[in-house]
């Protein structure tokens, strides 16, 4: 059967080819599923403003396809290096009938993380949602092959930035808006080759619940989403032939997730439909637990 969760997505990737950082869906053989042809919106965004970090590709642009088919304008942050995919993103959403602000830059610099929202307020008027996605994934051997600029690196893209944009953009806030953080079932299972990474994701799950406590007094919710194996252009930057071929091929539905399939995830964190959840971490995950 088509919906059968096993098999309704592939279930292999063979003979993809490895891509240096920061990596593009352009350049993957096996294209991702953002939901461009099966997302069907139901109006539970309308007037809203997201700004989504990494919103170019992967997750990012399957959440800025959903949410534009929900009624929302969209800015998403991304690395200059991915503009052809950024733009390909902005495509999705202007067919929606909604904007789309590119806002190309580095996390990692303090100022972009403040210009990111101020941007955002200016010229699209507000600020509703934000989705902290864009994330990057490290790899090891053991100890001695982590490299410690790499490792600052990780935590000022994953971690640092996530603090400073919610700093910069909760005054701007309603009551009923809506922080979004992207974890990792990492932050559980913590793979003995992605220590680093899963140190930054152990990291999110607690600001996520810190800054719920913090900001629940606004009215703002916080909350996380916690993919696991997810094909997106981040896989072929860091694993082996083999390993792509066989992502995901551990979880207990036996493949690796789509990004289209995280998207209703993002939305009802987003929405009126999860008025009442505030420091949760959702598991997307193919079956694996996290708690």
């Amino acid at each position: 059967m088509a919906d059968d969760p096993r098999t309704s997505h592939p279930t292999s990737f063979p003979d993809e080819p490895q891509q240096p950082r920061p990596g593009l869906t352009t350049a993957m053989r096996t294209k991702p599923d953002h939901g461009e042809e099966s997302y069907v919106g139901k109006g539970l965004l309308k007037r809203k403003v997201a700004l989504i970090t990494g919103g170019d590709s992967g997750i990012g642009r399957a959440v800025a396809i959903a949410y534009a088919r929900e009624g929302a304008s969209v800015a998403i942050s991304y690395l200059p290096d991915e503009q052809a995919d950024a733009e390909e993103t902005r495509t999705w959403v202007e067919k929606a009938g909604q904007s789309c602000l590119l806002l190309p830059g580095d996390l990692r610099d303090r100022e972009h993380c403040a210009a990111l929202v101020a941007r955002t307020i200016t010229e699209l008027g507000r600020l509703d949602i934000l989705v902290n996605n864009a994330a990057a994934q490290t790899m090891n051997e053991g100890l001695d092959t982590i490299d410690d600029d790499e490792m600052q690196e990780a935590f000022a893209a994953n971690v640092f930035a996530m603090i400073r944009l919610a700093k910069a953009a909760a005054p701007h806030m309603q009551p009923g808006s809506a922080i979004i953080n992207t974890t990792s079932e990492q932050a559980k299972v913590a793979g003995r080759n992605m220590i680093v990474y899963a140190a930054t994701k152990g990291a999110i799950s607690s600001l996520t619940v810190g800054l719920s406590n913090l900001l629940a007094s606004d009215g703002l919710r916080v909350n996380a989403v916690a993919p696991g194996p997810i094909w997106t252009p981040i896989q072929p930057i860091a694993k082996s032939p083999h390993e792509l071929e066989t992502l995901g091929h551990n979880t207990p539905l036996g493949r690796a997730g789509q990004p289209g399939e995280l998207a209703p995830a993002y939305v009802l964190l987003a929405s009126a439909e999860g008025s009442y959840m505030s420091g949760n971490v959702v598991a997307v995950t193919g079956g694996v637990p996290i708690s």
